[in-house]
Formats: C-alpha cells, sequence, structure tokens
C-alpha cells in the first residue's frame, strides 16, 4: 500500500504540455515539480517568449495531480493500517470504499457538468436581449430624503452605538444594530474569513489542496487562463492527475483539459502585441478568439475534465449594480456596497442573494467551478445569472484548486483574512515577481493626510458629545483616549507644518534640489514621545483592537452624515454633497490603518512627515519588503516566485529571504529559445564624434554630449529596418534632449528617416500613441534591394519610439517583430540620492548586512560590490533597465539588437546584473566604427535571410 509520507519523484515528462517541449520548457518544470515536492522557495527566471506562463501552469498543476492522486492512496492505505480483519474482509472494505470515492468524483462531476449548461444557455440569453442590466430597486439618491426621517431621533440613533464583543450593541438591544441578525449571518456565509465564529451545528465547507497563482494585473491573470485552456490532463495513463485522483480532504472532480487553447508553436506566451491594437484581424491565423464567451460559442471547449479555477477581484472589476456605480463612482464603491448589506427590502442590493436564497449562491459557485473565468468572464455569469460575481467568486475559493488573484489580495493579510484564504500548506506562485519587492514597499506603507486626520478628530467629537452619557464605560474609556492620541498627533502636525513653512521662508522659497527640508523621518517610538505624556500610556494594541471590533469607525462616520442629513434639510445640494460623504471610506478607517501600522511597528518601520503643497501628510513604511511576506513563507507549502527577468538573483535573496535556511532556497535561471545569432547586443562607449557617453546626472545637461548621442541615433536609424525603441532614464531628460535637437535639427533629421513618436506622460494617450506607432511600421515601405550587399541607407521607413525607463512602455508591452528591431538604453535610471527616504533606507540595508554579518550569516552580493547599500542602489537602477530590454525578444524566430548607451554598462560589475542569456554575449565596442561594423553585419545577415525565405516561399508556392 502507499504511504502518505512517500516522496513524488519528479517526472521526466510531462504529458499535459500541448506540444513537445523545448530544453529549458522541461528543464523549468521538472525544478518547480521537485521545488514544490520538496517545500522549498524557489526562484525561476525564464525570459519573456519562452513559454514561462505555460511551463508554470503545467508543472504546478501535475503535482497537484500526483498530489491528489497519493492523498487517495494514503487514505485508503489508513484501512489495511488500522484493520486486523482477514484480508478478504479488508479487500472488500477497500473496494467499497474506493467505489464511494470514485461515486463522489462522478457526483460532483455531474454537478459541474449541469452548472455547465446552465452557465452556457444563460449566456446564449445573454447575447440574445443584449447586455443585461437589471434595474435595482433602490431610490435615485441612496439617502434618505428629509421627509423620510423618523420623528423619533432618539430611537434612531441606538443603531450608531458601537457594537459589544457579542455582537450587540452597547444598550443591550440586538435588533439596535445597524446589520441585523440575519444580514450578519449572510455576511458570515460570504466572507468566512471574517466571521471566524461559526454557527453551531454548520460543518465547515470541504476544501482542497490548491495552487494560488499571483500576478500585477487582471489582464495578466486573463492570459494565463489562456494558456491553462492548452493543457491536457487526462490524456496519459502517467499523469492522468485530476481525472483519478482526489485530495482526501475535498470533493473531487476529474479535471483534465484537452488541447483546445492558443499556443504558438514555439511556446511563446501569446500576450497581445502592440499590432492588435489596429484591428483584431491582424492577429496570426494560429490565434483564435481568446475564449468560448468572446466568441460567441455556446459551448465550452474540451471541458470534460476542467481544472476547477476561480479568478479573484475587487468590486470596481466585479460589481454588476450600474446604477449604484454610475450614483457614486468607483472610488466609492466598497463603502456603497457595505453599506447595502446592511439594508433591507427594496435598498438592499437585488443581485445579492438573502440567507433563504443560498441555493442561488451556491448554483452560481458550481457555474463559476465549471469552467475557467477571467474577470470579464465572471461578470457576464453573474449578469445572466443576476447574482453578485464579487461574493460568488469567494464562495467558490474552498472548493476550487487553481485561485488566480493580484498581488494584493495574495500579500495583505487583512485581505486574505476578508476572504478566507488560509495559505497553510498551500503552492503560492507569484508571476512577473520583478514587481514583488517594491509591491510589497508599497502594500506596506499607510498615509494619514492632515484633512483626514481634521476631519476623523471633528466627527469622533461631534459623535462622543452626543453619545456620551449612553455608552458603556469600557466604549467612553477606549474613545476618550482615542481623542487624545488624535489631539496630540493633530496638535503636533501643526506645529510641525508651521516650523517647516518658517523655514521654507526663511531660506528664501526652498533649498535647491529636492527639498529635503520638509521631509522628516523618525522612528515610530521616536514620534510618540512627541506626542507628549498623555499619549505615553495609550496602549495602541488595545486601540487598534478595539477599533477593530466595535466597527467604530462606520458609526461615527454613518452619525456624521446622518447629523449633517438632518442639517441639510430639503436642500437638494446639500443632499447631493451629504450622499457623496455617505459613500467615501471613513476617515477613521486611514486612522485605524495608521494606528494598526504603528501597533505593529518594529525596527524595520519608519514615520515620514511631509509638507505637500503646504498640507501635511503623515506616512508609515517599512523599509524591510520581507517584514510581511514572512507571513506567506511561513505559511504556504512552497513559494515560487518568476518572472522574465529575475536577475539581479542575489537582489532577492537579499531583501526577502535573508533568514531562510539556504537549503529551502532553489534558484533557476535558463537562457532564451532564440539562436545566438538572433541577438547582437552592445555596449556603446564613445560616439561618431569620439566623446565619451557617460550619462552621469550632472552631465545630463551637457550639450556636447546630448549631440554626440544625437548624431549616434541619426547613424542607428539609417541601417535599423522597421521599429526602434528609444529609452530614456527620465522625462526630464527626454524633454531635454528633445528641446536640444529641435534646436539644432537633429529631430527633423530623424524624422526624415523615420517617423517619431514620443510617450506621453498621460497613461489615458499611451494606447493611442502605440496605435499609431504600430500602424506606421506596418505600412508598405519600398522594396528592399534584392543585392544584400547594397548600402543600409534608405528613404523614411518604419518609426521611431522614444519612451522612459519604468514608465508605462517598459513593461508589460510586446515589442514583437518589426515593432522593434533595435532598443537602444540611454544611460542608467539611477534613483535621487537626496531623497531622504531612499538615504533611510540604504541606511537600513547596511545595518541588516552588518547585523547578519555578525551572525556569521554574509549577505549575497556581486562580484565587486562595495556595500549592501551600494548593492541595492544599483539593483534598484538595474531591474528597471533588465524590464525594458525585455521588451524586444518575443518569440523563437524574433530578432533585434540591444544597445546599451553608457561606458558603464562596460563595468563587470553592472554587466553581472544584466539576465544571463544577454550578458554572457554583449560585446563592448570601444569606438564607434567597432559598433557600427557589428551593427551593419547583424542587419545585413536578417536582410539575406530574409530575401532567401522569400525566395524559398515563392518556389514552394
Amino acid at each position: 500500500m502507499a504511504d502518505l509520507s512517500l516522496k513524488l519523484a519528479t517526472p521526466s515528462n510531462f504529458p499535459a504540455f500541448p506540444f513537445a517541449p523545448y530544453d529549458i520548457q522541461l528543464s523549468l518544470m521538472k525544478h518547480l515539480y521537485s521545488s514544490i515536492e520538496d517545500r522549498k522557495i524557489a526562484i525561476l527566471e525564464s525570459p519573456t517568449g519562452t513559454g514561462k506562463t505555460l511551463s508554470l501552469l503545467c508543472g504546478s498543476l501535475t503535482w497537484l495531480a500526483d498530489e491528489q492522486a497519493r492523498a487517495r492512496k494514503g487514505e485508503l492505505s489508513l484501512f489495511s493500517q488500522d484493520s486486523s480483519d482477514p484480508d478478504w474482509v479488508l479487500a472488500q472494505t477497500l473496494a467499497r470504499r474506493r467505489r464511494e470515492l470514485e461515486a463522489a468524483d462522478q457526483a460532483y462531476a455531474a454537478r459541474l457538468a449541469v452548472a455547465r449548461k446552465k452557465d452556457a444557455a444563460l449566456r446564449v440569453r445573454a447575447r440574445r436581449l443584449g447586455e443585461m442590466r437589471k434595474r435595482p430597486r433602490t431610490s435615485a439618491t441612496g439617502v434618505m430624503k428629509a421627509d423620510e426621517i423618523h420623528t423619533d431621533i432618539d430611537k434612531e440613533d441606538e443603531t450608531f452605538l458601537p457594537e459589544d464583543d457579542d455582537g450587540s450593541s452597547s444598550s443591550g438591544d440586538v435588533e439596535g444594530s445597524n446589520i441585523s441578525p440575519a444580514v450578519r449571518a449572510l455576511m458570515r456565509q460570504l466572507d468566512p474569513g471574517r466571521h471566524s465564529v461559526h454557527e453551531p451545528g454548520l460543518e465547515p465547507e470541504p476544501t482542497c489542496t490548491k495552487i494560488y497563482y499571483a500576478s500585477r494585473t487582471h489582464s495578466q491573470l486573463a492570459q494565463v487562463l489562456h494558456e491553462l485552456r492548452s493543457l491536457r490532463f487526462g490524456d496519459s495513463p502517467d499523469h492522468n492527475g485530476f481525472a483519478t485522483g482526489k485530495d482526501s480532504s475535498c470533493e473531487s472532480s476529474t479535471t483534465s483539459v484537452k488541447a483546445g487553447g492558443s499556443i504558438h508553436p514555439s511556446g511563446t506566451s501569446k500576450k497581445r502585441p502592440i499590432s492588435v491594437l489596429l484591428d483584431e484581424s491582424n492577429l496570426p491565423a494560429s490565434q483564435p478568439a481568446s475564449s468560448s464567451v468572446r466568441s460567441g460559442e455556446d459551448t465550452y471547449p474540451d471541458v470534460d475534465n476542467q481544472t476547477r479555477a476561480v479568478s479573484l477581484g475587487a468590486r470596481k472589476q466585479l460589481c454588476i449594480h450600474e446604477r449604484l456605480r454610475a450614483r457614486v463612482g468607483v472610488g466609492e464603491l466598497d463603502e456603497a456596497c457595505r453599506t447595502m448589506l446592511g439594508e433591507k427590502g427594496d435598498k438592499r442590493c437585488p443581485y445579492l442573494p438573502s440567507v433563504e436564497e443560498e441555493t442561488r449562491m451556491l448554483d452560481f459557485r458550481d457555474q463559476i467551478l465549471a469552467a475557467p473565468k477571467d474577470i470579464e468572464d465572471l461578470v457576464l455569469a453573474g449578469q445572466a445569472s443576476e447574482t453578485c460575481p464579487y461574493f460568488g467568486s469567494r464562495r467558490a475559493i474552498p472548493q476550487a484548486q487553481l485561485v488566480l488573484l493580484p498581488y494584493n489580495l495574495l500579500l495583505q493579510k487583512t485581505a486574505r483574512e476578508a476572504l478566507g484564504i488560509d495559505l497553510t500548506n498551500q503552492v503560492v506562485i507569484i508571476d512577473e515577481a520583478h514587481n514583488l519587492i517594491p509591491t510589497l514597499l508599497s502594500l506596506s506603507t499607510t498615509r494619514l493626510p492632515f484633512r483626514t486626520l481634521a476631519t476623523a478628530r471633528s466627527q469622533l467629537s461631534i459623535y462622543l458629545n452626543r453619545f456620551r452619557t449612553r455608552l458603556a464605560t469600557t466604549h467612553s474609556l477606549h474613545l476618550i483616549r482615542l481623542v487624545g492620541l488624535l489631539d496630540a498627533l493633530h496638535k503636533y502636525a501643526e506645529e510641525w507644518r508651521e516650523a517647516r513653512l518658517k523655514q521654507t521662508r526663511n531660506n528664501g522659497g526652498g533649498k535647491d534640489g529636492a527639498g529635503t527640508e520638509n521631509i522628516e523621518i523618525m522612528a515610530p517610538g521616536e514620534l510618540l514621545s512627541r506626542l507628549g505624556r498623555k499619549t505615553e500610556g495609550v496602549n495602541l494594541l488595545e486601540v487598534e483592537a478595539y477599533l477593530r471590533r466595535s466597527k467604530i469607525a462606520r458609526k461615527i462616520s454613518g452619525y456624521s452624515v446622518k447629523a449633517m442629513e438632518r442639517a441639510a434639510g430639503k436642500d437638494p445640494v446639500r443632499l447631493g454633497k451629504v450622499a457623496k460623504l455617505a459613500n467615501t471610506t471613513p476617515p477613521l478607517h486611514a486612522v485605524e490603518s495608521f494606528i494598526t501600522a504603528l501597533a505593529s511597528a518594529n525596527e524595520d518601520g519608519r514615520i515620514t512627515f511631509a509638507l505637500i503643497e503646504g498640507q501635511v501628510e503623515v506616512k508609515y513604511q517599512q523599509l524591510n519588503p520581507a517584514t510581511h511576506f514572512r507571513e506567506v513563507i511561513d505559511a504556504a507549502r512552497s513559494v515560487v516566485l518568476a518572472g522574465g527577468t529575475m536577475s539581479p538573483m542575489s537582489d532577492v535573496i537579499n531583501q526577502l529571504f535573508a533568514d531562510v535556511p539556504s537549503e529551502r532556497l532553489s534558484t533557476f535561471s535558463c537562457g532564451h529559445i532564440i539562436p545566438s545569432s538572433n541577438l547582437k547586443a552592445l555596449v556603446l562607449k564613445k560616439g561618431p564624434r569620439g566623446g565619451d557617453l557617460h550619462f552621469k546626472y550632472e552631465r545630463r545637461s551637457d550639450q556636447a554630449l546630448i549631440a554626440e548621442v544625437g548624431q549616434t541615433l541619426l547613424n542607428f536609424a539609417n541601417i535599423v529596418p522597421g521599429g526602434m525603441v528609444v529609452f530614456l532614464p527620465s522625462y526630464s531628460f527626454l524633454h531635454t534632449v528633445k528641446t536640444a535637437w529641435e534646436a539644432s535639427g537633429v529631430m527633423d533629421k530623424l524624422a526624415s528617416k523615420k517617423k517619431l513618436f514620443i510617450e506621453p506622460q498621460e497613461s489615458t494617450q499611451v494606447e493611442a500613441v502605440l496605435r499609431d506607432y504600430a500602424a506606421q511600421i506596418q505600412r508598405p515601405s519600398a522594396p528592399a534591394p534584392s543585392d544584400s550587399s547594397a548600402p543600409l541607407q534608405s528613404t523614411k521607413s518604419g518609426a521611431l519610439l522614444f519612451a522612459v525607463i519604468g514608465a508605462k512602455l517598459s513593461e508589460g508591452l510586446n515589442f514583437t517583430d518589426d515593432l522593434a528591431r533595435a532598443v537602444v538604453i540611454i544611460g542608467l535610471p539611477f534613483a535621487n540620492l537626496a531623497s531622504p527616504e531612499l538615504r533611510e533606507r540604504m541606511n537600513y540595508v547596511n545595518r541588516a548586512a552588518q547585523r547578519r554579518a555578525a551572525d556569521v550569516k554574509p549577505v549575497q552580493t556581486a562580484p565587486g560590490a562595495k556595500d549592501a547599500a551600494t548593492e541595492l542602489y544599483e539593483n534598484m537602477c538595474m531591474n528597471a533597465v533588465n524590464q525594458s530590454i525585455g521588451r524586444a525578444i518575443r518569440h523563437r524566430h524574433d530578432w533585434a539588437s540591444l544597445i546599451l548607451l553608457d561606458s558603464r554598462y562596460a563595468s563587470p560589475r553592472i554587466r553581472t546584473k544584466l539576465p544571463k542569456w544577454i550578458g554572457e554575449s554583449t560585446t563592448v565596442a570601444e569606438s564607434f566604427g567597432e559598433a557600427m561594423k557589428e551593427l551593419g553585419g547583424f542587419y545585413r545577415e536578417k536582410r539575406a535571410a530574409t530575401i532567401q525565405s522569400g525566395c524559398n516561399s515563392v518556389i514552394e508556392g
């Protein structure tokens, strides 16, 4: 009999992969499989265009299938280990138990099949009737009119009293709570993680081992689902996985997927190239519509054994209450939805089933799990079934095998608890993980603007004055302490602001540079000591626990709105303002978040006071991105960080896994699937006039250097066919060179060779620029000379796009084929060392490295690195560069040149931070003539290959 402790052997092949994998794809899947089985933390680097997403899905889901089969065998083996019956009795018992498990599988599969048919029927109905928009049965304003206000104000105000630990109001009247017991029961079902107390007699919903797959955006997660549809589980006798396997703790269904999605023969991830912006007809013939929902089909392709997957999103993506969205706006949707949870009758959301309609929500849950759905599919399904997809997707989590979610829902503890996500012994895959460190730092940052603080303080004072005699002693004590804390913080912020404004005036309007005199950074303990003696005895943990438990923030805000509503009378203008205020996040929520951060503060946290346009902003931030990520690492079975450019990996290890035992870490980096002849990587140290190309910050206004760069680009434009993308370090430097080149005539000369485009700073304008850029490149140009040795100069052909490193165009876009036959990187985008926040973080990193050295745990550094702070500073720069570099080569047959314009790229320390597949083949050109010779030969070779390919096509035709 199989043993539960039996180690799974890493497969030699992965039959679910939809075509014969390349060696690097097979190696990645093997490494991933063994890392999950061995409970390791894996850092995987696979360049974009190598089929990374498909490999991650196939490797992890193959392990999950084998794990479920192991659990099934382990469950059956318990019968033989615990039984003293004769062999023939034991054999019958095992056979009976096996039949029971198979029957459960079949029953669950039948349920999903019914849900799948219902889903198809609803989509047919939705298509025939057009977009379904059920009118909510709510009033036009969503706020009680003045003549609807109860005359018994005292009784109505009882709903704003804080809740005791048992959920009742402090007046002792259960019915006085502004959320009824029935609604509270519904909220427990919809948000099980938020309500840890289960009603007696209710069994917890069965769950199963699952894979949490996180990425930065919903469009990236939609692409994951697109790849998922192409996997072929169930076709192999060796890895039939979900077709026979079952996690012993969960109802199981067969979950195989046959080839039905579109995959580029090279294994390329089919992210939408820029050309798609022109017209869907420009899609390659091998790429059909991404899903049956969009193509209008009535059935799902090859869904006999689908993986049970669910996509998670926020209300702003999933809410189908159109009138509510139109009335309150996306930014206030969360608060408006929470308010409607407590309403009754016509004021309640019609898309949220009541407790009595639980079956309706369960049916929708099965419909979600019946076939993989991205966010758009969920919205369509919710509209067709008239059920909320926001809460429906949450109900699907326990029985899902694959959960797709954006970073913030995975990385924030409060979000995981609200969703009921338990990462214990689960597999976590974080794709596009080059964004992970900045995301963790951003999520751990809490901002408290002075105006928000003042509003919260005012609302709290009004509330106390109204209910002081009605509050229980415990509530009064906590609120009085909170008032004292807010008063002290408000007073200190005002004093700090006045002192800074005075200092600025004395300095004649401020010092040159970053304005460091208007920023001050301190430790949390230092702030508390500055607030005065009255706050020294306040236990922040108790205050934070009270705010969370009593839900007082919402009640205080609700009472303030009610008081303003009464004062507004029947004035429509004032009532409109009140209605808007009613649907905004309570100011005390920001205060609560800030106090929560202070209460959990450690030596890694800092408080920043900043003067922004004359107003004070208080901010708490973590200097250590690993602080909260440690919770994920400790709970999960395995954590996988994957990306196209994870280099330098030492930076990821030092910042996130410095305290993790080295034996639990594993790394994998592979080359590209393109042949080496398809990439020409050059470091250019000198321009055509012999000037040094060294773009230190103080030299960026050097007119001679700017002229040298302009002449360099003119020479490149003569030989680069199609599109050419030029990345600069910042918008300010882009503006500087553009102004200088317009004055000198360089811009006109460039425009005579290629049409010029410039990345806009407004994100809303980016798509239009990309569309025009792609259209220009796709326009037919004059035929190339048949002689491949002919001069390379030509008339105006293709386009040149100026972009900024770290901006919109440097990440997430595919400049495939002719859209980028050359990528030029000008300079190194080092951060501003004058920033107090950056200096504080660098000092922290140095101190942490010294502590580790004292503990005989040396930090990993690149060859030639000076110290941990310098390493961090350079890595921040190179991470941004590497993302820009990855925009060009997108599939096996793609080709391009990569030109690095700065002599500092020739430094071994900098070059080791480039992706391995680029850094190892980079040529350092000592002169401009050498660079042009290398590039000329490269493009002649590609032109000859193109001509030869065209001739072969004609002959074959």
